[in-house]
């Protein structure tokens, strides 16, 4: 028997925890996943006897998997039910999991690994959308703060729990961690959210499903293999982005076409301002997050030399930050108007990235610090609320489908962020090393310096090997500064576009299913 969530229900306040922890649990596991193998992959291809260029497949395969995946999210809750896609994604999660951590050759892993993208993909979406559903819109701040915080501890912890266990233990140990967390998240599932029947018998669009799988498939393989390929000088990509194109042409046509609620993706959801607004601004957060923290580490140890561990801790307190933030916004929404604090938000993030484009060879730990922290903090100002905004005005019957698709443009927006700023940032240093190097001539007042003339001796070939690996130490720093820059205009141009987001009504009565016993 459905039932109304109130403040007032301690039975279901008490559920309410509950579910809010065992969720919580399964996003957690899923997020950490997406970066705790990275610091494992030289250990796994001595273990499996596997090339540099095979390895990265253990984390490819994940991407690929989950990202074509995620799109089944609203069809699999609106046709099974919430309750038994979410159980049956934890199980599968965790078996895979399993398997990773037994796979004794790299097809194995691989496999498993496309295992644990397919039955993770919805644990992120499927969270989101319990936590609206579980709690009055009054409160929709505090539980996208919570789930905010479960999404962005993964990719925080990831790297320096995978180092820990992979050098305590070994690298099997990184998937084996998933087994207690998985357990206890789907006891928590299995026991607090009550069996719903499924909201709507909706016949599996296979034509919709398929176009979309391969044109998800084709961009994730264009992005991650492009830039060893040399982008568009390889016939790979080539063929990537003809498929990419074809498939979304006949997926958008087969969608327009076919009636409301029919085809795989349901174009309803287009029609909500507030929606589409928010997939916009959750593109370009993906974007600059991940494209800051993939930029970040590779400076700090490739320029500045810094071991592993100390670049580690100097970039967590960005993460700290976020999660600060989050706890403190989750109070205002719902008090203070939505766009207000998105702005500040997103003028605090391009604060951040204005000191970061200062950055030069010589920087303390502290210059590496307030900025990331400060980053975090505008991050987390606008995770939250951009959460709530989003879907403020979509209706429950919606939200699976609507998270799915939202979780599914956060990660777009990351992998097309790493990819160019990573093009960028190849291509802008070597722009940079040739403008330098027009300036190494007999003028230059530099080189008449004894100091500077017996470093870089043009006499031997110790000294101009010297002088070129300086020149493209300072090259790489100009092209890591103009990525900064760039992610820089980024924030600013997004911010005029809140005018289209239109707050929700305050203490307006929103009706919420009850999903708890």
């Amino acid at each position: 028997m459905n039932a109304q969530v109130t403040s007032s229900a301690a039975d279901g306040g008490i559920n309410r925890r509950m579910i809010t922890l065992s969720i919580m649990l399964a996003t957690i596991i899923q997020a950490l996943d997406g970066t705790i193998a990275n610091v494992a992959l030289p250990h796994m291809q001595g273990s499996l006897s596997a090339s540099q260029d095979q390895i990265t497949w253990v984390l490819t395969s994940f991407i690929v998997a989950a990202a074509i995946a995620t799109p089944l999210t609203g069809w699999l809750t609106d046709r099974f039910g919430l309750k038994n896609v979410f159980l049956v994604s934890v199980a599968g999660f965790t078996i895979a999991s399993v398997l990773c951590g037994l796979s004794g050759s790299l097809a194995q892993i691989v496999a498993a690994r496309l295992l644990q993208g397919v039955f993770g993909a919805a644990l992120v979406p499927l969270s989101q959308a319990t936590l609206l559903d579980i709690n009055p819109r009054e409160k929709h701040g505090s539980a996208m703060a919570v789930w905010g915080m479960g999404v962005m501890i993964g990719p925080i912890l990831g790297p320096t729990l995978g180092g820990w266990l992979t050098d305590s233990y070994n690298w099997r140990w990184v998937f084996f961690i998933n087994v207690p967390v998985g357990a206890m998240a789907f006891y928590g599932i299995w026991k607090y959210i009550r069996k719903v029947p499924a909201a709507r018998n909706v016949r599996f669009d296979m034509f919709g499903f398929a176009t979309l799988s391969l044109a998800i498939g084709a961009l994730q393989m264009l992005l991650d293999r492009g830039e060893q390929n040399d982008w568009f000088a390889s016939k790979e990509t080539w063929a990537e982005a003809i498929l990419l194109a074809m498939s979304l042409s006949y997926f958008i046509a087969h969608t327009i076409l076919m009636p409301a609620g029919k085809s795989f993706f349901d174009y309803r959801l287009l029609k909500n301002r507030n929606y589409v607004t928010g997939l916009l601004f959750i593109f370009i957060v993906g974007l600059v997050l991940f494209a800051t923290r993939a930029l970040t580490p590779t400076m700090l140890q490739g320029l500045m030399g810094y071991p592993a561990a100390i670049s580690g801790l100097v970039t967590a307190p960005s993460g700290f930050g976020t999660m600060v933030a989050m706890l403190v916004v989750g109070r205002l929404v719902g008090k203070v108007d939505l766009r207000l604090l998105l702005a500040t938000g997103f003028a605090v993030t391009a604060f951040s990235l204005w000191q970061m484009s200062q950055y030069t060879l010589v920087l303390s730990q502290s210059n590496i610090v307030w900025p990331g922290m400060i980053q975090g903090v505008g991050l987390g100002l606008v995770f939250v609320p951009l959460s709530a905004a989003t879907f403020a005005t979509l209706s429950p019957a919606m939200r699976a489908e609507g998270t799915a698709i939202y979780s599914l443009i956060r990660n777009i927006g990351s992998s097309i962020g790493i990819s160019l700023v990573q093009t960028l940032l190849a291509r802008n240093t070597q722009i940079a090393h040739a403008s330098l190097v027009t300036q190494i001539t007999n003028n230059n007042a530099a080189l008449s310096d004894t100091a500077v003339s017996t470093l870089y001796n043009f006499a031997n070939a110790s000294g101009i090997t010297a002088l070129n690996n300086e020149i493209t130490r300072q090259a790489s720093m100009i092209a890591y500064v103009d990525d900064f820059w760039l992610m820089l205009l980024l924030t600013l141009l997004v911010i005029p576009l809140l005018l289209l987001i239109k707050p929700p009504q305050k203490n307006s009565p929103v009706a919420v299913e009850m999903v708890a016993e």
